[in-house]
């Protein structure tokens, strides 16, 4: 019960930023599914309308997007000005879909396995966003490595019973043995 009285506390006092950015953005979706052509429900919201409203926040982006017919497409740093239309920035788009899946266990009520801005819709349309962006500004994107622990032993493997003769090409196999935490 301890957690439950520290969260009422945190709710009587100012709420963080992210849990304000949070109430915005799920303040805006629920607006946008309300003036929807034909108004939509949370219950019928599929993850092609979340894409639908993801794309509707492109007219408010303010990241150049060069078209492949753009003598700057995949510039890093353009010369000078084009006509190229202004996107919502794919990381923008990826922590906008983040707060609104917990505001939506949280506010929404619902479950996880009815969660629409959950699906798998999104998580392509959001990948394909992020390597289109890449192309355009000429920037990679290269995904980062998950860091292991360094708690492996690293230790040779023992002769496979070749001899002294063995293949001599000298080569010893490493043995890495890790503890998964």
């Amino acid at each position: 019960m301890e957690g439950a009285a520290m969260a009422a506390a945190s709710s009587s006092s100012s709420p963080s930023r992210y849990e304000s950015q949070k109430r915005r953005d799920w303040n805006t979706f629920l607006q946008y599914l309300k003036n929807h052509k034909p108004p939509l429900t949370l219950s019928r919201c599929s993850g092609a309308h979340v894409i639908e409203f993801l794309k509707y926040l492109d007219q408010f982006g303010k990241t150049k997007v060069h078209v492949a017919a753009c003598p700057f497409f995949g510039v890093p740093y353009p010369p000078a000005q084009c006509t190229c239309p202004l996107r919502q920035a794919w990381g923008s788009l990826d922590s906008l879909i983040g707060r609104l899946r917990a505001a939506f266990e949280e506010i929404g009520g619902g479950l996880p396995e009815s969660n629409p801005l959950a699906a798998k819709a999104i998580r392509i349309y959001l990948k394909e966003v992020r390597e289109t962006q890449a192309k355009a500004r000429g920037i990679p994107y290269d995904k980062k490595k998950r860091k292991r622990p360094r708690t492996a032993k690293e230790t040779q493997k023992p002769d496979d019973g070749e001899g002294a003769g063995g293949s001599g090409s000298g080569d010893s196999a490493l043995v890495i043995s890790a503890t998964v935490v």
